[in-house]
């Protein structure tokens, strides 16, 4: 396992390189196959779309700490997207906010770890997400409060695309162009799958670009695989001197995993024991 010390995420911007945060998605991505396997449910082709970017956002770029999950100085992050919390109670286990052994509670009764994010109950759970299209409300409410505080703390939030289709995604992004919230990045996890099938189908929100830039942001597109395009789409965003900054990232739902990738099927169904061994080998496990 790869540890770092808590002193260590105190800082934004801090010196990691590529390969040990491919390592260290990887060993995620094992976190919510086994998370989700053990609970017999939960949503791990998402989870696995936004690990890459969760990882960089709490190993990279956030500044916060694990022994103190309320530090005034901390950067936010909301998971609007609340259904993939496999993903982020891994990234959370593996900073140190709590025992990795707890995350076999996940969606267990009277566990700590829910099926959606619960800020009474998780540690560094800024805020309950899971009724989509309102974690992005919730992020632009902070940002404003901190910007009006004079605080330096930045927030960062992640949405899907099929959660882009609520009217109150976009009633919170016309506000934070309103009240020019460059504080705020907003991560759209675009795999383009929702539990119903391709979201250009089922109600498309494209071109999302163009609609984005519209409203008055700073866009940005990348591949979110890419750690490398990640950071330097972090970097940028917080360079934005005037516009919040929302990055567009292409992702692959069930990434790392052959026979779950693009595949609808995997939103919200847990692996079966049979296939997990096979997933776990793909993703360099002994099992």
């Amino acid at each position: 396992m790869i540890r770092f010390e808590p002193e260590f995420f105190k800082k934004r911007n801090r010196e990691i390189d590529e390969l040990t945060l491919r390592a260290i998605a990887r060993e995620v991505r094992k976190d919510i196959l086994k998370m989700t396997t053990n609970a017999n449910s939960g949503h791990p082709g998402g989870a696995m779309s936004a690990t890459d970017i969760i990882v960089a956002l709490y190993f990279y770029k956030m500044r916060h700490d694990p022994r103190n999950p309320k530090w005034e100085e901390r950067d936010r992050f909301v998971l609007s997207k609340g259904h993939v919390c496999p993903a982020l109670y891994s990234v959370l286990a593996r900073c140190g906010y709590f025992p990795l052994e707890k995350l076999m509670e996940f969606r267990k009764i009277d566990g700590d770890l829910q099926g959606h994010p619960d800020m009474h109950k998780t540690p560094g759970i800024e805020i309950s997400t899971g009724s989509l299209g309102h974690g992005i409300g919730a992020a632009v409410g902070m940002a404003l409060g901190l910007r009006l505080s004079g605080s330096s703390s930045r927030v960062y939030c992640m949405i899907g695309d099929g959660e882009a289709q609520e009217g109150s995604v976009w009633e919170a992004t016309m506000a934070a162009s309103h009240y020019n919230l460059n504080n705020l990045t907003v991560i759209l996890d675009n795999n383009n799958l929702q539990i119903d099938g391709p979201v250009d189908e089922v109600m498309s929100i494209y071109p999302a670009l163009e609609k984005w830039r519209a409203f008055g942001w700073n866009v940005i597109e990348i591949n979110g695989h890419d750690f490398g395009q990640i950071i330097d789409a972090l970097n940028k965003a917080e360079e934005s001197t005037f516009k919040p900054t929302i990055i567009l990232a292409k992702t692959v739902k069930g990434k790392g995993v052959s026979f779950m990738e693009n595949k609808a099927e995997w939103h919200g169904k847990a692996l079966p024991p049979e296939l997990l061994k096979e997933a776990l080998k793909e993703l360099g496990e002994i099992v």
